[in-house]
């Protein structure tokens, strides 16, 4: 008999919930993976998530609302179960996942669960959310495995053993000295098939990157990707080693930032969820959207002041669009490619930026240029028409090569978002300068 299919468990549960017995449905979703878990959790109403949640085993409880979406839905959950409930599912995380979890509840809300916690823990999970989210203090758990630069192998050995029943997934060793000072990491093969009265000095190496807590969680994204690192240190000022960001976490933040660099590159702000309704989703896009609405207005406003033109050579109106269009998406194009490049790199040369970006438009503008100047003239049957068309395209594609790398990187050096509508910027200035280079030359150089 074959098992069955994904659909075929998520419709067997939904009878199940639909029954009204948790305590059925916490046995069925004992071998669901916590993420699968999540989902089913999130499709639940508030009443009925706590009473499952009342049920499920702690540790299996602790994961699914870990894998849950960030935001209200699980914080209200958690407010929602007992105290003592809620510390027992912070209990069973990482310290960075439970400050998360905990930094979603109301300060009273908090003060509850913290309560219910033993006082170290406690401290540990207030000591991180005084950090900001998004930054690396944010991100990092305090939970690591460290050893003094003074011992040998064997004692290493032997303190890693200690720590590591307490850590969950570490990756690295961390070599400190006596004010626990980050002076680098050994490897475990390393210390494995060491001499046993080899010194911890002898093996140590240099870390690759760390950070300080208040980094932003983008330049850690970047640290790791760069130098492919399975954990990345922080460190405070005097170099003292506070705590580690792992690579699970900075893969959420990737997505997150990825995500976010997409819609504002629509135009569209972050505070839209996915899953929002039809009425948040509008009130997220709107404002936008009636700002494209005037600066598409100004572009617009130059075909007014050339009206007698396009009455003279009608084909103008048909040209016109074409040229403008074809302006917006190479801007797009050209922003895409710099806020790539100074995400992957960190920042990036402006006149660097620019000065590819105004060859690439003036070879493709050329091409696009003689394109369109074919198709006018078969149609208006006017060489200089041709001409005309030809200068407006390549100008415009110049423009659009200029915009799309100098505003980006422009913003990124002022310590601005590339990436916040500039978009929309850029199609004004391609459609106010395509209308107004075809429309200009055609007014001098037909009429």
């Amino acid at each position: 008999m074959s098992n069955p299919s994904p659909e075929d468990i998520q419709e067997h549960l939904k009878s199940i919930v639909a029954s009204g017995d948790m305590e059925a449905l916490s046995q069925s979703v004992l071998d669901l993976h916590p993420s699968d878990l999540a989902d089913l959790v999130e499709a639940l109403d508030e009443a009925q998530q706590v009473q499952l949640f009342s049920v499920l085993p702690t540790e299996l409880a602790s994961e699914t609302l870990a894998e849950m979406e960030e935001g209200e839905d699980r914080g209200d959950l958690l407010a929602a179960l007992e105290p003592e409930r809620g510390a027992e599912l912070l209990h069973e995380l990482a310290d960075d996942d439970a400050a998360d979890l905990i930094g979603e509840l109301e300060p009273e809300e908090q003060r509850k669960i913290l309560d219910a916690l033993p006082v170290e823990e406690a401290g540990d999970l207030r000591g991180l959310l005084l950090y900001d989210e998004e930054s690396a203090g944010g991100l990092m758990t305090t939970e690591l495995v460290s050893v003094a630069v003074t011992l040998t192998a064997l004692e290493a050995l032997a303190e890693v053993r200690i720590q590591g029943r307490e850590v969950e997934d570490f990756y690295s060793v961390f070599v400190v000295d006596d004010r626990r000072r980050l002076l680098g990491t050994v490897r475990l093969d390393s210390l494995v098939i060491a001499e046993p009265d080899a010194t911890v000095a002898e093996l140590v190496e240099p870390v690759a990157a760390s950070v300080r807590p208040d980094v932003d969680q983008e330049e850690v994204g970047r640290l790791i990707s760069r130098y492919n690192l399975a954990s990345l240190p922080v460190v405070n000022e005097f170099d003292v080693l506070l705590g580690r960001i792992t690579f699970d976490d900075v893969i959420d933040v990737i997505e997150a930032e990825q995500t976010e660099d997409i819609l504002r590159l629509a135009g569209i702000t972050d505070e839209e969820d996915l899953r929002d309704s039809w009425m948040e989703s509008v009130k997220a896009r709107l404002p936008w959207l009636l700002l494209h609405l005037v600066t598409a207005t100004g572009a617009a406003s130059v075909i007014l002041v050339f009206q007698d033109t396009i009455q003279h050579v009608l084909i103008l109106a048909f040209v016109a669009p074409i040229i403008a269009a074809m302006g917006g998406s190479s801007g797009t194009q050209a922003l895409a490619v710099t806020i790539r490049r100074i995400t992957v790199e960190g920042g990036v040369s402006t006149r660097d930026s620019v000065a590819k970006e105004l060859l690439v438009g003036a070879v493709n503008g050329g091409v696009l240029g003689v394109a369109i100047a074919g198709i006018s003239f078969l149609v208006g049957g006017d060489p200089m028409l041709g001409g005309v068309v030809l200068l407006a395209m390549w100008g415009n594609q110049v423009v659009a090569g200029f915009a799309g790398a100098f505003i980006p990187t422009t913003l990124d050096r002022l310590g601005l978002d590339p990436s916040v509508a500039s978009s929309v910027f850029i199609q004004t200035l391609t459609d106010l300068c395509g209308f107004f280079l075809l429309l200009g030359l055609a007014t001098e150089l037909l009429l």
